[in-house]
């Protein structure tokens, strides 16, 4: 497979729009339910961390396995109710987690593709300039060539080939 390449598949209409219509429909669903906080409320209201989730799940194993042993000033139904939202909402992000990495990795290649094909196109406009084939290339090599500022450029030749360091 070529290096500029990497990458073969790609979305058609039909795919990019039922993503789109699979992601509208999850924001209006959980739009209802789900706010935004502020910084502030973010800092205050904190993250309850791994330690602090074990003494959640085993005071919610002690409620459903001895009942008895609850605080009445508990709302149990309630505590319940968060449990499982908090468990349907983590379960659901680390899913879109893994989308979210998959379509940045997929991104990604795309990205290498788009780019060294751009260093072919530059290097071919640089050959057609310097061989003075008229059609724009000069002025479409100027251009571009605003885009290889570390290429070791000296007076009166140009040494841009695409290899920048970027």
């Amino acid at each position: 497979m070529p290096m500029n390449d990497l990458v073969q598949l790609h979305f058609n209409d039909a795919e990019k729009n039922a993503v789109d219509t699979a992601l509208n429909q999850i924001e209006s669903t959980i739009a209802a339910k789900c706010r935004n906080l502020t910084p502030d409320e973010r800092m205050q209201l904190g993250s309850v961390n791994e330690h602090n989730k074990l003494l959640i799940n085993k005071s919610r194993d002690y409620r459903l396995t001895q009942p008895g042993m609850s605080s009445p000033d508990v709302n149990w139904a309630e505590f319940e109710a968060d449990w499982q939202d908090r468990f349907f909402l983590e379960t659901r992000m680390q899913r879109l987690l893994t989308i979210f990495e998959m379509m940045g990795d997929t991104k990604i290649l795309h990205d290498y593709d788009n780019y060294q094909n751009a260093l072919v196109d530059h290097r071919y406009t640089r050959y057609k300039a310097e061989t003075e084939a008229g059609g724009g290339y000069t002025t479409k090599y100027h251009e571009m060539k605003q885009f290889f500022p570390n290429t070791g450029t000296t007076k009166g030749s140009d040494n841009s080939t695409g290899s920048s360091s970027a």
